[in-house]
């Protein structure tokens, strides 16, 4: 799509997200409508990130029964809320019986609401967005009886970027975490490598990766256990970044590169990589003719969470779903309120025949205009080239140069 047609979605964004519930863009719109059951918290820390704090608890949450805590974190140009319900991370949450939290980014931080997963003042530990996050965490422990063994983090995009940060600055903090479409902690600390990192995603050696998660703070292990997820037709986030975090991982988890088990999921390639006791620490899932975005389905009990949107793509396999699984979260149902089969269906989406994508093609959206751009500037940047296979180096000042005249924006 043309950065010309991309500007032009932009200006109709906000009448289209609000007809299907998703609000408008991060900072426009109240959180909470559309199917969302998250409520807005204050009062959380200091907040040196200048972040938002989103969450939901169980209803029961004042019992003795102690509960897990999902940290999700949304892409660029999306909300908090308008990712929990394209996700459907609620509606998770309510029929296993644990609590959400959801940060969310503010446009004066970021233009287009991304997480700043490369700006260093954001990625170390105890500062920046980390630091806002890890304070939001500690609210909800203290306040809804969160199990501290049972925390994990998950996210799409920046946010599955965001994800590397959080678990390599407080590795001690998370059980485990998935990232959707992301990239490895530490490969980028500006615009420039942040770019280059998405659209190339350089080769490092697994030693170099693993690294670079040991130096972003004083934990020895255990480490995490990590489910990857990929589109193999990602053009806006390289799908090597998938096996640059693998090799990150699997040095960590000392382990070899080649997966233990290889399987299909959902008609999908799944690898699994398992330590010494036999348990899976490492996962990932290439979703094969998938774009940018986080798969959307049916789970093997005929139920659907989440709705097609922007990035949040029809692909008959829910991920969100198997995420929880692979959390340990889906072994019971603790809801007071057990959400029917009925009423987890998508009303107005026909799902997509298990392993075949209903579309190769996402949705267009404001992250393929203006993906990254550091909260100093003062304007955005625009849709850098697509990217090519094993091409040379990019030329960034160039690229955003004639991404500007393109859009009559520089002559």
């Amino acid at each position: 799509m043309s950065l010309r047609k991309n500007m032009e979605f932009l200006r109709r964004l906000p009448k289209i997200n609000a007809l299907n519930g998703f609000g408008t863009l991060a900072g426009k719109s109240e959180p909470g409508g559309g199917g969302s059951s998250l409520t807005e918290v204050t009062g959380f820390g200091t907040n040196p990130g200048d972040l938002r704090m989103f969450s939901f608890a169980p209803g029961d949450h004042r019992s003795r029964r102690k509960f897990a805590l999902v940290l999700v974190l949304h892409g660029c140009g999306q909300t908090a809320a308008g990712y929990d319900v394209g996700a459907g991370w609620s509606m998770l949450a309510k029929r296993y019986g644990f609590a959400l939290l959801m940060p969310q980014q503010k446009s004066s931080n970021n233009a287009n609401g991304c997480f700043n997963w490369f700006n260093p003042e954001d990625t170390t530990r105890d500062s920046g967005e980390a630091c806002s996050i890890r304070q939001m965490i500690e609210k909800m422990a203290r306040d809804h009886n969160i199990d501290r063994s049972s925390i994990f983090v998950t996210g799409l995009s920046a946010g599955g970027a965001m994800t590397s940060v959080m678990l390599a600055t407080y590795p001690e903090v998370f059980a485990g975490g998935a990232i959707i479409a992301g990239l490895p902690y530490g490969v980028a600390t500006n615009v420039s490598q942040a770019l280059n990192g998405m659209f190339q995603a350089p080769e490092h050696s697994a030693r170099q990766l693993g690294d670079l998660v040991r130096s972003a703070s004083g934990h020895k292990g255990p480490w995490p256990k990590l489910s990857i997820w990929h589109g193999s037709a990602d053009k806006t986030v390289n799908p090597t970044n998938a096996r640059e975090i693998i090799k990150q991982w699997v040095a960590l988890h000392d382990l070899p590169t080649t997966s233990t088990l290889q399987s299909t999921v959902d008609g999908y390639p799944h690898q699994a990589w398992w330590n010494a006791d036999g348990e899976t620490v490492i996962e990932s899932y290439t979703i094969t003719g998938m774009a940018h975005g986080t798969p959307l389905g049916l789970t093997e009990n005929d139920e659907h969470y989440g709705a097609a949107g922007a990035f949040l793509i029809e692909a008959g396999i829910s991920s969100s779903y198997h995420i929880a699984r692979f959390f340990g979260l889906t072994e019971g149902v603790h809801t007071s309120g057990e959400v029917s089969k009925k009423a987890l269906k998508l009303a107005t989406t026909e799902p997509a025949d298990r392993g075949v994508p209903a579309t190769a093609a996402v949705q267009p959206a404001p992250e393929l205009v203006t993906m990254l751009w550091p909260r100093t500037a003062g304007r955005r940047p625009s849709e850098p080239a697509s990217p090519v296979s094993k091409r040379p180096m990019i030329d960034v000042n160039a690229v955003i140069t004639r991404a500007l005249t393109a859009a009559g924006l520089m002559k």
